[in-house]
């Protein structure tokens, strides 16, 4: 029970982790900004030429250094502390600004990967109050017009930032910004505002970050947008509005960079527009934008970066519109995964470039079949809707549900109803947490891909472990007499020592990994409409499980006790087996786990993937499960000699 309590608490901190971290992360980030945008009045030409700029530097990245320590375990943290020892070296050294600015911003980018901290508003603000809030709250440090002269900035050190200064404004994004608004900065006279709401920091932060670049900008700029997929492309969203930075948008001329930056930041709702155009092709366009950054990071010699950016373009370009894609074409779907699995799979080989590049045209031309198959409204009918419902729910509850049924028919066989409303128990529930994650995920927060792919690989590697024990078990009591010796010797006692609860447990868990995964589907399907359709298709899924669960139960009623648990045996062996595969799965694409890929097939049923990690997991569930089953044949054997 000890290690089923600790994979159990696996789960949770796999999505509760980085929460508690979020203060510290944020502070963290704060810093390695502050330091990328003013390393240049510290250093330049090798030589200090503001000591107390430098003096700054110094500390921060120290600071730097010793947070990344402190943050909780992860499989990035290593390579964060190791990026934060290169970066006080670079500064030590007095390196260029251009290297402190991109070392500085590539570990701000890593340290948000690895622990996510909300990055855009959850709706446009209310701009019309920013002004206002400006004057109340900035304006006596910062100047009416932003340019630093405010009455109370005199001896200030170091001195209000100019917020007129374009140089510096264009490598400030908003988020930066409203980072610094809500909690300070510490070192420095700024205060945090964290007593403002929510809405009016960003309000503010958009305000702050308009006053480089001049309204008049702004009209010119409504029309360069339009003008510049590409640049509509770099701001897909309001996330992406608030993250990017004025400096080269999009690879475009700075002045018409400066412009777009002008009219988005005085009008942030033509980003929402623009997602609400196009929110699938956004999710995509990053996935291409990341997948091309990743190849140019290996290229250049930085395996670590690459990495990261080829494994966000799956976590935060593809995983959003996975499900609407599983709804469309379940076969692209998966070779889409397959696909940018390889190209994380060559980098972590240490693979030539050409092959890298290989892997990812190949990848990008699977993300042009799913552009393609997004736009395609014709292959959301009524049909596909009722298709797409119906398979869903069939494939996402029949795993869970031959788990439930057998730990059900195995309390009737054994003739301990007492304890069946813990199972129930376990299976409601998990509904009902999965009604919530759907209001949650829908009302509350987004479900990122890697937070996703946690919970449902922690999910299955737990119940995989419980399995394996059931299975082995079951085996053992396969024969009659051992059946019966249980019953009188261990089984009454073995549920009041709390088994029950732990058959709660296992219905929950198993249950929710598939309720979790399920309302994720159903949301992406709800969206496109036909909703009766998709009610009918759920409905006959259901009944088609009830059916299902109906048989199982009559037929297992019928089964001698040997031939039950022999057979109930053989299929929580196959379904640790899947389990374990899928598990490990799930945690390779959230880049938990390596990923060595072989030549091999793919059957999703059976989770079977191409993986050497996975298939070695696998493996060692079954050769587990097979000793397991070769000691309880030893054991009935010697004990049926003795009698």
């Amino acid at each position: 029970m000890r290690l089923l309590r600790l994979l159990s608490l696996m789960i949770l901190l796999a999505t509760a982790g980085s929460a508690f971290a979020a203060p510290q992360v944020q502070t963290l980030w704060r810093l390695l900004d502050y330091i990328a945008v003013d390393y240049p009045g510290a250093v330049r030409g090798g030589a200090v030429i503001s000591e107390v700029e430098y003096g700054e530097m110094t500390e921060f990245s120290a600071t730097v250094r010793e947070g990344l320590a402190g943050l909780p375990v992860h499989p990035s943290r290593q390579a964060l502390e190791a990026q934060s020892v290169a970066l006080q070296e670079a500064i030590a050294n007095k390196a260029s600004p251009e290297q402190v600015e991109g070392q500085a911003r590539a570990l701000a980018d890593a340290l948000l990967r690895a622990y996510p901290v909300p990055r855009a508003p959850d709706a446009v603000p209310d701009l019309s109050v920013a002004k206002a809030l400006y004057q109340q709250n900035c304006a006596s440090c910062h100047g009416a017009t932003g340019a630093g002269d405010g009455a109370a900035s005199a001896g200030l050190d170091p001195p209000p930032i100019d917020f007129t200064d374009a140089a510096r404004a264009r490598q400030r994004s908003v988020f930066a910004l409203q980072q610094v608004i809500e909690q300070g900065l510490e070192g420095t006279s700024m205060a945090s505002y964290a007593q403002l709401s929510e809405d009016q920091r960003w309000a503010l932060a958009f305000y702050v970050g308009q006053l480089a670049f001049p309204g008049e900008a702004a009209a010119r700029g409504k029309a360069l947008l339009r003008e510049h997929p590409e640049a509509q492309a770099a701001v897909p969203d309001l996330a992406a509005l608030v993250q990017v930075l004025p400096a080269g948008l999009a690879g475009l001329p700075q002045d018409v960079a400066d412009d777009i930056t002008a009219y988005l930041r005085r009008e942030p709702q033509a980003a929402l527009a623009m997602a609400d155009a196009g929110q699938k092709d956004g999710a995509l366009v990053l996935a291409r934008t990341r997948l091309r950054e990743g190849v140019e990071a290996y290229a250049a010699g930085d395996a670590a970066v690459a990495r990261d950016k080829v494994l966000s373009a799956y976590l935060d370009g593809v995983e959003p519109v996975e499900p609407l894609l599983g709804t469309r074409d379940a076969g692209l779907l998966r070779e889409l995964e397959t696909a940018m699995a390889g190209v994380r799979a060559r980098i972590g080989e240490g693979a030539g470039v050409a092959d890298v590049r290989a892997s990812a045209d190949a990848a990008n031309a699977l993300l042009d079949r799913a552009e393609a198959a997004l736009d395609d409204n014709d292959s959301a009918g009524a049909t596909t809707a009722f298709v797409g419902a119906l398979t869903i729910l069939l494939r996402e509850g029949l795993e869970a549900l031959l788990i439930v049924i057998a730990m059900v028919a195995f309390l009737r066989k054994a003739g301990r109803v007492e304890a069946m409303p813990y199972v129930h128990g376990g299976w409601v529930g998990a509904l009902v947490a999965g009604g919530a994650t759907w209001l949650a995920a829908t009302y509350l927060v987004d479900i990122s891909g890697a937070s996703r792919e946690l919970t449902e690989g922690f999910a299955a590697l737990f119940a995989a472990v419980v399995l394996v024990s059931i299975g082995i078990w079951m085996h053992g009591k396969s024969q009659a007499d051992a059946w019966q010796r249980y019953i009188r010797e261990k089984l009454s006692r073995a549920l009041s020592r709390g088994s029950a609860w732990f058959l709660f447990l296992l219905a929950f868990i198993v249950v929710y990994r598939e309720a979790f995964e399920t309302v994720l589907f159903y949301a992406a399907l709800w969206s496109q409409g036909h909703h009766g359709a998709i009610m009918a298709g759920a409905a006959t899924a259901a009944v088609s499980l009830a059916v299902v669960a109906w048989l199982m139960l009559r037929y297992s009623r019928n089964l001698p006790f040997g031939k039950f648990f022999a057979a109930s045996a053989a299929l929580v062996a196959v379904l640790a087996v899947v389990l374990a595969g899928k598990g490990i799965a799930a945690l390779q694409e959230a880049g938990w786990v390596p990923m060595s890929l072989f030549n091999g097939p793919r059957i999703d049923l059976l989770g079977i993937y191409p993986t050497m990690q996975g298939v070695t997991a696998q493996v060692v569930v079954l050769v587990a499960l097979l000793l397991g089953f070769a000691w309880n044949t030893r054991t009935a054997r010697a004990a049926a000699a003795t009698r």
